[in-house]
């Protein structure tokens, strides 16, 4: 697997970072749920909420690396086009267990 620069997320750092904030809030948000004996319904909607959050900055850094790790021309060139999809499999079964 290609285990390249990072540069694109650099750029995008910020973003990332921003998004991982408020999935720390969140968290956070559910834990104080917990504490304070809130109703199922209301802990179960934040859990909701924090996974929908990590799955959007999942996919962003997983679309991120498929564009520029995967499938970039530039970078792979030559390489046989089944390994692309291989690594891309790869990729896709790790991240979605």
């Amino acid at each position: 697997m290609y285990h390249g620069s990072m540069a694109h997320t650099i750029r995008g750092k910020k973003q990332l970072i921003n998004r991982v904030r408020r999935i720390r809030g969140q968290v956070e948000a559910v834990e104080r749920a917990l504490n304070d004996e809130l109703e199922c319904t209301q802990v179960l909607q934040q859990l909701t909420a924090c996974r929908g959050a990590i799955d959007g900055l999942l996919v962003k850094v997983l679309e991120d690396h498929v564009r520029f790790h995967i499938i970039d021309r530039h970078r792979h060139r030559g390489a046989d086009p089944t390994d692309a999809g291989k690594e891309l499999l790869d990729v896709i079964r790790m991240y979605l267990r």
